[in-house]
């Protein structure tokens, strides 16, 4: 177990990490900390070859509260130079955070705004409860969700995007799946059962395979159908054939056994 002073880092047996936002009493908000520390825990997982899966959680009533408001009274004094500054790291953890070469899930068990709303949407996998509201209130306070855009944006399309960003407004699990940001919203009761069967789900899963096909969908989303992507598709299932992990998922389907990937009792 990895603990700091924002966050805690748990990797079981089978390779999954649970990485758990501690600040309950700060409502899990953003703060410089918080942020290069996520960063950092982030690069570090999706370079272990023993992680498999990383969940994604907050302790307290929240999952996380977008920016702490101390951070944000220090931010009002900073310089343009500052302020840039502190904007590419927080862009920097959405950018890690999505493309992390590992599945992972938000497990969000309570409000989620701002920048958590931004953590939610660079996971590939989102399940909420019912009570789980969600709000882009920058507008609010003279600001605009600008570094979370683009995965926001990707999640929800820009027509929903336009209407969240310009209104404000509050919105509860249910119009967060309707919007894209939220894949499933399950009772409170079965947040964790749910959470665990997708991660049973996905540790079936050829792990170089897995991230190979997160990496597909970052190269084919927004392109135009052309001989180029043709080609470059053609030479990643080739590739992916020829991998020893292909042979091998290949040949355990034809032999009706399990692959070497799935633990024994898995």
């Amino acid at each position: 177990m990895i603990v700091t002073p924002s966050h805690r880092v748990e990797i079981d047996a089978r390779g999954v990490a649970r990485v758990t936002l501690t600040q309950a009493e700060k409502h899990n908000a953003f703060d410089a900390a918080m942020i290069a520390g996520l960063t950092e825990s982030f690069v570090k997982l999706g370079a272990d070859p023993m992680v498999r899966v990383v969940v994604l959680a907050g302790e307290g009533a929240s999952f996380s509260a977008g920016a702490d408001l101390n951070w944000m009274r220090e931010q009002a004094d900073y310089d343009q130079a500052r302020n840039l500054a502190d904007a590419k790291k927080l862009a920097a953890l959405m950018h890690t955070l999505d493309r992390l070469p590992k599945p992972t899930i938000a497990r969000v068990h309570g409000p989620a705004h701002g920048g958590g709303v931004g953590l939610v949407a660079c996971c590939d996998i989102a399940v909420a409860i019912p009570a789980a509201t969600f709000s882009f209130a920058e507008v609010k306070l003279g600001l605009i969700p600008a570094v979370i855009s683009p995965y926001v944006i990707a999640a929800t399309g820009p027509r929903w995007a336009r209407r969240l960003f310009l209104t404000a407004e509050r919105f509860d699990a249910g119009q967060a799946q309707v919007a894209g940001l939220i894949h499933e919203v399950v009772r409170a009761n079965q947040l964790d059962e749910r959470i665990n069967n997708i991660v049973s789900v996905l540790l079936s899963n050829a792990p170089e395979a897995m991230a190979e096909a997160k990496d597909l969908v970052f190269a084919v989303a927004g392109r135009a159908l052309d001989g180029a992507i043709m080609d470059d598709t053609a030479r990643r299932i080739a590739e992916r054939r020829a991998s020893a992990e292909g042979k091998e998922g290949v040949a355990a389907f034809l032999t009706k056994r399990k692959p070497s990937w799935i633990k024994s009792g898995g």
